[in-house]
């Protein structure tokens, strides 16, 4: 049976990016690779974050032009060619080709000199899809997410973290987020905020039994919006899921605080840190305006 999948090997990679660095003559290093054939890649979340992207692509994200159109790229300047070896590329803007489909060996390189070449925590709420959920202020998740020491290929599972697990995807991009969400409206928004944000490395459950959890790549942190009707069955099965698991819970419950060493340390983990975390700020009329303060609890298995 012929084998229709598409395989750049290393060799033709660089020959197109050798191609494409002449063309632009600039060094290779300004240059970021990204691999989508056949992988789950955030292609949005990578074009926002670097001036020059070269993308090597088959059908498995076919709609990625239209799809940096919908994020507002369209304008941006690119390059297209097909097949494994470098040849003549198509100079235009994203927009000219945003709805032909991607299908075989595709060779794309945008440009956007105007980018920021950064990753900007704490993301401004409004960016969300409103739907059920109510948001952590921006200046909250960019101490959680500091807090996680993501990597980019890390493995998290995060639950009722909705704004948070789209900015751990990001970062972990090369990586996996579980996204926990027991209530319906929550997962539907989760979905929404994927599909908003083109991030494809994310896995939303419904719940947190172990048979789910077996069935994915085995998280080395989880961070839980606790609640105190599941937290102990959530923390005795995550540990038994990987008994080294880092653990970060957020909450703004007293009674839950209160009991939360106790109930940890009955399961083997010790408490290594309790923060709570205060923002206050004026609005546009000078008036102060405080945010809830939550507790961050972090934990790490004996």
């Amino acid at each position: 049976m012929e084998d229709n999948n598409v395989r750049f090997s290393t060799s033709q990679m660089l020959k197109w990016m050798e191609y494409v660095a002449d063309m632009r003559q600039v060094s290779p290093e300004k240059i970021k690779l990204l691999n989508t054939c056949g992988k789950r890649r955030n292609v949005l979340a990578t074009i926002a974050t670097h001036k020059m992207i070269l993308i090597f692509a088959d059908d498995t994200h076919s709609n990625i032009l239209y799809k940096c159109w919908e994020a507002g790229y369209g304008d941006y300047e690119m390059y297209f060619g097909k097949g494994y070896e470098p040849g003549e590329m198509k100079h235009c803007k994203v927009s000219d080709l945003m709805t032909d489909p991607i299908s075989g060996p595709t060779v794309i390189f945008i440009v956007n000199e105007n980018t920021r070449e950064s990753m900007i925590f704490g993301m401004k709420n409004e960016n969300f899809s409103m739907g059920t959920v109510k948001y952590v202020g921006h200046e909250i998740r960019s101490v959680i997410m500091n807090k996680l020491e993501l990597d980019v290929s890390d493995v998290a599972l995060l639950v009722n973290a909705e704004s948070i697990s789209i900015e751990a995807s990001m970062v972990a991009y090369e990586g996996v987020i579980i996204a926990g969400e027991r209530d319906k409206g929550s997962l539907r928004t989760m979905e929404e905020n994927v599909s908003k944000f083109g991030v494809h490395n994310i896995e939303i459950i419904s719940d947190l039994e172990e048979e789910t959890l077996k069935k994915l790549p085995t998280p080395r942190v989880a961070f839980i919006v606790a609640q105190k009707e599941n937290l102990e069955n959530d923390i005795k099965t995550l540990l038994a899921v990987n008994h080294n698991i880092k653990f970060i819970f957020y909450t703004l419950e007293l009674d839950i605080l209160a009991d939360i060493k106790y109930i940890l340390e009955k399961n083997g983990v010790d408490v290594t840190e309790v923060m709570q975390i205060t923002v206050s700020k004026t609005d546009r009329n000078s008036v102060f305006v405080a945010q809830p303060a939550p507790w961050i609890i972090s934990g790490e298995a004996k």
